[in-house]
């Protein structure tokens, strides 16, 4: 139901629902958006993290090592879920917020510091080397994303809802391999790995290590694509 009240030549309607209360748009009841929220602050944390070079014994790596093949799990679960044209959404939506963070980030540097700060220098520092990471996340993490999706669904199309296991493990390889391709080797200047040496010990350690993470949390994928089939009516 409706009040409407008029005043000179206008008049203004607002819309009630039954217990007189202010009407608003509804908010369809699915997970995707908490999906596509995760998918983006892991994609967020990872680039701050990776601007961080680790050396783990004879394994070179960065601070993001643990954390992003998260992103590629969220990825899958919403190919597997939601379709191609869905999740290029939510890599679109990570793409634009990466780019606001690192905007945020210059002008927060570029601003000038208190008397009481003293840490300008290594807030400038740390958050300095961002824009490069962020040049390579972003051309690794368009690269490997849109690959991972799109490889997913094309092996669905043949498969349908048969052989889950392959479609993560075949949209794993190839989102992986071309994201850490081109990540590492845009960033590995940026964290201090300077030989050619290091730098294919940097690139297959990458692909390997987040290619067997993801293997490793399989069936955490299975339940997770599981769970949110059903409470989506799949």
């Amino acid at each position: 139901m409706s009040n409407i009240s008029a005043s000179g030549q206008g008049a203004s309607t607002t819309h009630v629902d039954a217990s007189g209360n202010p009407r608003h748009i509804p908010i369809p009841a699915t997970i995707y958006p908490v999906l596509v929220a995760l998918f983006v602050t892991v994609f967020l944390i990872s680039n701050i993290t990776a601007t961080k070079g680790v050396q783990i014994g004879p394994i070179i790596t960065d601070g993001a090592f643990f954390l992003f093949p998260i992103a590629y799990i969220l990825g899958d679960v919403l190919s597997e879920c939601f379709g191609f044209r869905a999740t290029r959404k939510a890599i679109w939506i990570g793409f634009a917020a990466m780019l606001i963070m690192t905007v945020t980030f210059y002008v927060a540097i570029a601003l000038p510091p208190a008397d009481f700060y003293d840490s300008q220098e290594q807030f400038a520092l740390i958050l300095g080397l961002v824009p490069r990471i962020v040049l390579a996340s972003l051309c690794g993490y368009l690269v490997g994303q849109l690959l991972n999706a799109w490889s997913l669904v094309a092996i669905k199309k043949r498969t349908g809802e048969r052989s889950l296991w392959a479609r993560l493990l075949g949209s794993t390889i190839v989102g992986e391999f071309g994201d850490t391709l081109v990540f590492c080797l845009i960033a590995a200047p940026v964290i201090g790995i300077t030989t050619v040496g290091d730098t294919v010990n940097y690139t297959l350690v990458g692909f390997f290590w987040k290619t067997l993470v993801e293997v490793a949390v399989m069936p955490v994928t299975y339940l997770v694509i599981r769970w949110v089939k059903q409470r989506e009516n799949y």
